[in-house]
């Protein structure tokens, strides 16, 4: 009997897992530019790095978590060979609560701080919402004072301003969850029994901005379809409140006036301060939404509740500091919608928000949203160590940023990251070539630092049939190519190829006669003596290139 013929085992396919993405260089290089402008800004503060590793212990990120029965639920998990459940780090929050404690002896308190790093989330991924994604954290822990919270408020600005969004594209908006939290207690939703449906609420309250009012009470009520209709999309379900309770928050939520997203009317005045009732609109209203006023409504509303009128009060003086710091009123403002979606929040919270309108998926005019946000979280630090130690921070979203920078058109300028290519004419000089390449190198690098090198390269490829090397230069976006073969080394030259003015003038010739003959973008420089002078060609054209780039 024959013997059966094996099969041949499946070709492995290449696949991305969903919800991660492969990045480009032009992408890493605009998010290092990015990130190294953010980073300025974090040290003009008096701010210094840490680093925390992407591994810890489940446990350390605790019951911050979507669900902290089921290790996996939000989190990727896996146990070590003791069996312990360690997760990817779900934000750079809780590592560096447990960091803190576990260095708090040897910190310098006030710790001053910033990371950046990779987070990853176990999540549905969608449109715009990935497993893995860039964060860019800046955090103060030791310092109780609300002044902290509104310095941290400024610098998010500061930030904004500095990667080139303009004022009124952008504004910080600001709460403090100690007043929420009065609220909830008021509609019977105090207590640790009631953490799980708070966490809920706060979620729901979160999603305003995205979802509007009507969205936010379904999530509040018994849930909602993603379709925003029943069986259309998944279902999320909802804190379960009943009437009074969402009709409660509500009320709360138009306090913030929200208006222009949602439909809100700026709440009246009572008739104790009627000189600030509204006027018409414009310059003259100074109970415009978001108005610095509206505090002191809010302080009517809750003025028999001392733990709401002390949170007021905080959020009066930071909205003291960021106008006598010069951030007006309207850069950094209130908004009782601002609840961040973590229950780790005890006081002030802010958020960083683009107000330009882009077009979703769904092909509607939207406005851009959060790129970034945080607050005080004094009890994170606690869990390790059984003492209070206050902490407040602020995240920023880098990628979501990116893709904000890239609708403003306030991408970094990337110039020219493809290398200056040094050809290979013959096959017996290689060591000729290898020292061409490396005194480009050092030449045009020296005094420079960081993004501002200049690739130099030499071909590696077959050098048989020189069209291939000019070919790969095209397709590798070179600037310039050198050039020397037998010829050239007698009469102690090169031939420089400027492949980008070349393609220019190429676009004018009609023959390849004319275009043998003409030679476009091409030049020689006399290397007789030395690489000095190619070092100051090269180094004038690709400054030549430069300046029409930004012109």
């Amino acid at each position: 009997m024959a013997e059966k013929k094996k099969k041949k085992p499946a070709r492995l396919k290449a696949r991305l897992p969903r919800g991660f993405v492969d990045r480009s260089p032009d992408d890493i290089r605009a998010t290092d530019r990015m990130m190294a402008a953010i980073k300025r800004v974090y040290e003009s503060y008096g701010f210094q790095p840490v680093e925390t590793p992407m591994f810890e212990y489940t446990d350390a990120l605790g019951k911050f978590l979507p669900d902290q029965d089921r290790p996996n639920e939000g989190v990727f998990s896996l146990q070590d060979d003791d069996e312990q459940w360690m997760s990817l780090r779900y934000d750079l929050t809780a590592p560096l609560a447990r960091h803190v404690a576990e260095n708090f002896q040897e910190l310098n308190l006030p710790y001053r701080t910033y990371r950046a790093g990779w987070v990853f989330r176990n999540e549905k991924p969608g449109p715009g919402r990935f497993r893995q994604f860039m964060q860019f954290d800046a955090d103060v822990v030791g310092a109780p004072s609300v002044q902290t919270d509104a310095e941290m408020c400024m610098m998010m600005a500061d930030t904004m301003e500095a990667l080139g969004i303009p004022r009124g594209q952008y504004v910080i908006r600001v709460n403090n969850r100690k007043v929420l939290d009065g609220v909830m207690e008021a509609i019977g939703l105090g207590g640790d029994e009631n953490a799980g449906r708070r966490l809920t609420v706060l979620r729901a309250i979160d999603k305003l901005d995205r979802l509007g009012i009507e969205g936010v009470r379904q999530l509040l009520g018994e849930g909602r379809w993603d379709g925003g209709k029943e069986g259309e999309g998944d279902f999320t379900p909802g804190a379960g409140l009943d009437e009074r309770q969402i009709n409660s928050l509500d009320r709360w939520l138009g306090v913030g006036a929200h208006s222009a997203s949602v439909g809100y009317q700026t709440p009246p005045r009572t008739a104790a301060s009627s000189d600030h009732r509204i006027k018409n609109e414009g310059s003259e209203n100074p109970f415009y939404p978001y108005s610095p006023l509206q505090l002191d409504w809010m302080s009517e509303l809750f003025e028999d509740d001392l733990a709401v009128s002390a949170a007021l009060s905080d959020l009066k003086a930071m909205q003291e500091i960021f106008q006598s710091s010069g951030y007006g009123t309207k850069r950094i403002i209130v908004d009782p919608s601002v609840v961040r979606g973590l229950e780790y929040y005890t006081g002030p919270v802010y958020e960083a928000e683009l107000l330009f309108d882009v077009t979703n998926e769904k092909g509607e005019k939207v406005q851009f949203g959060s790129v970034g946000g945080g607050g005080r979280y004094d009890g994170l630090v606690k869990r390790f160590t059984g003492q209070d130690v206050p902490a407040t921070g602020f995240s920023i979203g880098v990628s979501r940023l990116m893709t904000a920078l890239k609708n403003l058109d306030k991408l970094p300028d990337m110039g020219s990251d493809a290398p200056v290519l040094v050809t290979v004419m013959d096959k017996g000089r290689i060591g000729d070539y290898a020292a061409m390449t490396k005194a480009l190198r050092d030449g045009l690098n020296a005094g420079r630092r960081g993004h501002n090198i200049v690739a130099v390269e030499m071909y590696q490829g077959n050098p048989n049939k020189f069209g291939k090397q000019l070919q790969y230069a095209d397709r590798r976006g070179c600037p310039l190519a050198i050039i020397q073969g037998s010829d050239e080394m007698e009469r102690g030259i090169v031939q420089v190829k400027d492949l980008i003015e070349g393609r220019k003038q190429a676009a004018a010739i009609e023959s390849n006669e004319e275009w043998r003959e003409a030679r476009p973008g091409q030049f020689e420089v006399d290397v007789s003596d030395g690489y000095d002078k190619l070092i100051e060609a090269i180094r004038d054209r690709l400054a030549e290139h430069a300046s029409e780039r930004a012109g």
